[in-house]
């Protein structure tokens, strides 16, 4: 995927970059000084001082609904830890209104000449959808398989690597005619490389909901019961899905036409396939925030 931006010649309008009386982005309540150019990101808002709590010092603290930030200093580099919630449809305003404080002047309302780019690393958790990968490992996402739709509402070029991953998806599964057209997007290798040592490695696939769109049914009938196995089954030239979540496609996509590097590691708290669940998974978590701050301060 090419990054695709657009160069404001003239200023971008109150309707469109809503900032506040303060100088603050909108939802976020950041202002540009509030952001480093390393930022975590975890969907639980309760997670954020899970994170911070392993800084040398805190600077700014900043919350607003599900939105909390917390920017400090470790090993002498400077961090950003911010709550998303839950879904593609947060991450569609956290990566926008982050990129803009990055890379749009909120004074102005126009586009900075040099672009800053931020390396935007997700803390989350999972469900395994492969039988050997145990609950409390580790899982980066090489790509996000987005069931989500929200790409389709942007401009995309994506590249032959992904079109062939979407295409043999479709050949290999029975994608409800109803649903979104899935879609594949590739993480950063930069981050990948940073931070993957003795990680299970694979495809997230992203899905728009907890229940049904991830295979689950209480008292309402999934459209593709058996989804996660054609998922399980699913291979393209060694790729395979690895797990389930909620945010990676939008992340991966909206991060590359923005110009920044995404990367996705989660903490595999349940395996769909061997029906097993984390005794300790909080435990868990806290490993895996440990091993990614001491990969991207070293």
């Amino acid at each position: 995927m090419d990054k695709k931006t657009i160069a404001h010649q003239n200023p971008i309008a109150p309707s469109e970059l809503i900032v506040t009386d303060e100088g603050r982005i909108y939802h976020l309540d950041l202002h540009p000084d509030d952001i480093a150019d390393d930022i975590i990101v975890v969907g639980d808002q309760e997670r954020v001082p899970l994170v911070s709590n392993h800084f040398d010092k805190i600077d700014t603290k900043r919350a607003k609904r599900e939105f909390v930030t917390h920017t400090g200093e470790l090993n002498g580099k400077r961090i950003t830890v911010l709550s998303t919630g839950i879904g593609c449809d947060n991450i569609d305003i956290v990566i926008n209104e982050l990129d803009a404080l990055a890379n749009i002047n909120l004074t102005t309302r126009l586009t900075k000449q040099n672009h800053r780019k931020l390396n935007i690393i997700r803390i989350g958790t999972s469900g395994a959808l492969q039988e050997n990968i145990p609950v409390d490992s580790f899982v980066l996402s090489t790509h996000g398989l987005g069931m989500d739709g929200l790409l389709g509402f942007y401009d995309v070029d994506y590249s032959e690597e992904e079109q062939n991953l979407k295409k043999a998806f479709l050949q290999q599964t029975p994608w409800p005619k109803s649903a979104n057209s899935p879609y594949f997007v590739k993480g950063s290798d930069l981050l990948k490389d940073k931070l993957g040592e003795g990680m299970h490695k694979g495809i997230t696939a992203t899905a728009n909901g907890f229940y049904g769109p991830q295979g689950r049914s209480l008292r309402l009938s999934a459209k593709v019961p058996d989804l996660n196995e054609f998922l399980n089954r699913f291979e393209y030239k060694g790729n395979r899905i690895t797990n389930f979540e909620m945010e990676t496609s939008a992340l991966y996509g909206l991060s590359a036409l923005l110009g920044h590097e995404a990367c996705t590691v989660c903490a595999i708290i349940a395996n769909r396939f061997i029906k097993s669940y984390s005794k300790d998974y909080k435990k868990t978590v806290n490993q895996l925030i440990e091993v990614t701050l001491q990969r991207l301060t070293s």
